[in-house]
């Protein structure tokens, strides 16, 4: 028997730790490679481990609750086939895994053995933005295996094809994992610089403690979420010279559309899909608003594709995934997959596409009880667009005062990508379609 022990992989997107939310497995279990053995919480999302061993589980180097470091030991197996063999399994493999940094077996798992999900008590934190993901690692070769002095250590053959692609010679590559290990975040550092190619900053989790809570004081820590979240605020709110207008938008003719549109048995599309096709009508009409600036280069991006972001409030904190495709879709799709993304955000299973991919955000705030956000752009993003509720107010309609459903709409624009005219044509588009959702629909 060979006890081997796998490190924490990196979990992608410059992520330098997580926490273990629960154990799937006890000592003595036996665990099949590609087995989930752990569900841990990154800044991203909550997701399952799987081990690339085989055998008897003869450790676990964590408790539910505590934070380790990308390249700590995560769990020990007892395994009867040898550390070379594993290795060649994983060159064989082609990698379907969930984590890039290590390759999978060809073999299915036929039968999990998981405790019963009885969630232990977590250490008090205040879990919630969202930031952004990048690669993973792979298990650290048994110590009684000498590495080749002339291959390269990589496990992953996304890494390898990720760097064939690109024309890096991996030999030159300085592996950041477990033993030297090369993972995709070092090739793609080495292929934007390859003088830069370093090991990744160590894990905060190693850092030193918090000073101790004066009397009257009470420290929280930062989770790994927030202090993600802090990173990518702080980013945008340096980095973007945004510009903030607003209008107050009459929504009755929109709220009296979609109720006409609700039957017994279909509630059909919410008043937010609605929204959602008309700001992918707008950006249509104002394609610049659907980019990022390239900063270096000096030059604005524009997307063919609209990956409409939606802000999600969560357990964990804020989020944005989006809805990919979006200018594609009909109305009741957009509902549908609006729906779809928000459940998984809330439940932390949002995919790293969905994460990453956006290219405009839409916020309804108004489900606060808000009317109205200087909202933060999410960078690299251009703009967003928020909502507030839908109140009844006096409103005056061909020179007379009524009652009208009136909600508060702001855009947050970046002003190095187009002006306060630009802005509020896209303003306007919005708000006319909202107005006169029938003449809008007519028109596309």
């Amino acid at each position: 028997m060979t006890r081997q022990t796998f490190v924490l992989p990196d979990l992608g997107e410059g992520l330098t730790e997580a926490e273990i939310v629960r154990w799937l497995v006890t000592p003595g279990d036996e665990v099949a490679i590609d087995q989930p053995v752990v569900e841990v919480e990154t800044a991203k999302a909550v997701v399952e481990v799987p081990t690339p061993f085989g055998g008897r589980v003869a450790g676990l180097h964590g408790r539910e609750g505590e934070t380790l470091g990308v390249g700590q030991p995560l769990i020990s197996v007892e395994a009867a086939e040898p550390a070379a063999e594993t290795y060649r399994r994983e060159e064989r493999a082609g990698s379907g895994n969930v984590l890039i940094g290590y390759g999978t077996s060809g073999e299915a798992v036929s039968q999990r053995r998981r405790r019963p999900r009885a969630h232990a008590p977590r250490p008090a934190a205040t879990p919630p933005v969202a930031a952004a993901p990048s690669a993973p690692v792979a298990p650290a070769p048994a110590a009684s295996a000498a590495p080749v002095a002339a291959a390269p250590l990589v496990a992953s053959p996304l890494v390898r094809r990720l760097a064939r692609d690109r024309g890096l010679d991996l030999t030159l590559v300085r592996g950041s994992g477990a033993g030297g290990l090369i993972t995709r975040a070092d090739v793609e550092r080495a292929s934007a610089s390859p003088a830069s190619a370093s090991p990744a900053p160590a894990s905060p989790a190693s850092a030193s403690p918090a000073p101790a809570s004066t009397p009257g004081e009470r420290r929280t820590p930062l989770s790994a979420f927030r202090r993600a979240a802090a990173a990518a605020l702080s980013r945008s709110r340096s980095e973007i010279p945004e510009a903030t207008v607003w209008v107050d938008v009459d929504a009755t003719d929109l709220v009296a559309l979609r109720e006409s549109a609700r039957t017994p048995d279909d509630p059909g599309p919410g008043l937010l899909a609605f929204l959602a096709r008309f700001v992918v009508a707008a950006l249509r009409e104002y394609p610049v608003l659907n980019s990022r600036l390239d900063a270096e280069r000096q030059e604005i991006v524009e997307y063919d594709r609209i990956n409409l972001g939606i802000a999600v409030q969560g357990d964990r904190g804020l989020v944005v995934p989006a809805v990919l495709g979006a200018e594609s879709m009909s109305t009741a799709r957009l509902g549908e997959e609006i729906g779809n993304v928000v459940r998984r955000a809330r439940q932390g299973r949002s995919t790293a596409e969905e994460l990453a991919a956006g290219t405009f955000t839409l916020n309804n705030y108004g489900g606060f009880g808000v009317d109205g956000s200087a909202a933060i752009i999410h960078h690299p993003q251009a703009a967003i667009l928020g909502f507030g509720r839908i109140l009844d107010r006096p409103w005056v309609v061909d020179g007379e005062i009524r009652i009208r459903k009136i909600t508060q709409m702001s855009f947050v624009f970046d002003h190095r990508i187009c002006d306060g005219g630009t802005a509020a044509g896209f303003m306007r588009s919005v708000a006319d379609a909202i107005e006169h959702p029938a003449r809008a629909f007519a028109r596309f």
